[in-house]
């Protein structure tokens, strides 16, 4: 990197640390988990107050911005041509789920660290984008190619908000994803999601329930069943809810379904307690031996959909929630599957190994995507990583996540975390408690992205 330049950088992010911090102390401070639409808030009041904070900082660093109907927005720094170039974040989350030391909604600073839902994913990175337009603005120079920070509102439970941006705006030439894991990530999995619906009606299960959302494995999940009486055991309390009726609660290890290693599912450790101590009826036994299989086998394997293509890792399956419906069991299904699989066939192997045990439901198959390496956008990204972080040997890999690179026609997911560094036990992961980012590692993604769209700048589209 030029020395004059690489001054102007740090320089840069070194008289705006504190107010990138206090940004997104900000953002962070907005619960924008979905909840049900309302007027002018079609993913919910949440989401829509945190897509106005982000503007909002956006305006305050003198950035214009243009909001589509509440449902995405978007900063822009002009340039001289039509097309133009784009980074795109999300200011919605996950459930906060359980397991928290400090209020989720309140960013905590320890050893440099920063902890609160959203830190990584993806309102910390959201901010750093507005932070890259406000340096392209005042250092960049005239632009070749304006520069949008793009926002959406609805990541995490359907991306509808990516959908409709290209309804109303046309691709960008290029576009890199902030929410995903450094050096960069040209190939995504595919993904499907459904459910398993037990055919037997609940018996002695009174109500089960556990899990926040699809894709986190979960961390606590319950149950209210009859019984004349409960043992507790390893991660499974108990307590005698009423005469009669026992509530069963299950402890796990949460985390993304698209990461199983390392976890622990409570929906499984509940479903093995309850099998064990023969707490239910034989129908209810019946769908558990069969249900508990997901949770047990992340592969796949057990319930016979493995896959592995040698391009992608293999398959990962995950139950994200449990809960009663109708006087039945129904367990969620989270599966990314490589390009030797779609969800035709792992709807063919759930059902014969369901058999007439539950009902099997999938829905909104995304197919996997590559880009290979050689393109001159991925070059430009990483030799502005490698310039950055000295990591002269970082190549791009695949990953089992669905970020937004997939719905267009020429993105990829970059950064900025670093799952290959060490951090303090306390940091907890994107999508489980204690959410966390290091400080250090923001401000230097933030200089990685700056080079990024200097080195963009200067390309032939």
């Amino acid at each position: 990197m030029d020395q004059d330049l690489k001054r102007l950088i740090d320089q840069f992010i070194e008289e705006n640390k504190e107010n990138i911090l206090w940004d997104i102390t900000r953002l962070v401070a907005v619960p924008s988990v979905e909840e049900a639409p309302e007027p002018e808030a079609p993913f919910g009041p949440g989401p829509r107050k945190a897509l106005d904070m982000a503007q909002t900082i956006a305006r305050e660093l003198d950035l214009e911005t243009v909001d589509l109907d509440h449902k995405a927005a978007y900063a822009v720094v002009p340039g001289e041509r039509d097309e133009y170039l784009a980074t795109i974040c999300h200011v919605d989350v996950v459930p906060v789920g359980e397991g928290w030391t400090s209020d989720p909604w309140t960013v905590q600073v320890r050893d440099d660290c920063l902890i609160g839902r959203g830190v990584m994913d993806d309102k910390g990175p959201a901010v750093l984008t507005l932070y890259l337009l406000k340096f392209l603005k005042e250092h960049g120079g005239a632009l070749r190619y304006p520069v949008r920070a793009i926002l959406g509102a609805n990541e995490e439970t359907g991306m509808q908000d990516v959908e409709h941006y290209l309804a109303v705006e046309k691709a960008p030439l290029f576009c890199f994803s902030p929410d995903a894991d450094f050096p960069l990530i040209n190939g995504e999995k595919g993904i499907v999601r459904g459910r398993i619906r037990s055919a037997a009606k609940l018996e002695k299960i009174v109500e089960i329930k556990g899990g926040v959302a699809y894709n986190a494995v979960p961390s606590k999940a319950e149950a209210w069943v009859q019984a004349a009486h409960a043992e507790p055991a390893e991660d499974i309390e108990v307590e005698e809810a009423r005469p009669g009726v026992w509530h069963i609660t299950a402890h796990g290890i949460g985390g993304h379904a698209s990461l199983p290693e390392g976890t622990k599912s409570a929906i499984g450790v509940l479903e093995h307690y309850l099998l064990d101590h023969q707490m239910v009826s034989e129908k209810e036994a019946e769908f558990l031996r069969f249900a508990v299989r997901i949770p047990d086998a992340p592969d796949g394997s057990l319930v016979g959909c493995a896959a592995d293509d040698g391009l992608f890792t293999p398959l990962t399956l995950v139950s994200g929630m449990i809960y009663s419906e109708e006087d039945r069991m129904v367990q969620t299904l989270d599966c990314r599957f490589p390009t030797n699989t779609n969800g035709a066939r792992l709807k063919a192997a759930l059902e014969e190994a369901a058999g007439s045990l539950a009902e099997v439901e999938l829905e909104g198959e995304a197919k996997p995507f590559f880009k290979h390496p050689t393109s001159q956008e991925l070059k430009a990204c990483m030799e502005a990583y490698r310039e950055v972080t000295g990591e002269k040997n970082a190549q791009p890999f695949t990953i089992g996540g669905g970020t937004y690179a997939r719905h267009f026609p020429n993105a990829v997911g970059f950064g900025p975390e670093h799952p290959e560094r060490k951090y303090p036990d306390f940091v907890g992961s994107i999508h489980g408690a204690n959410e966390g980012a290091y400080f250090p590692d923001l401000l230097e993604a933030l200089k990685v992205y700056i080079l990024t769209l200097l080195k963009l700048e200067e390309l032939d589209f």
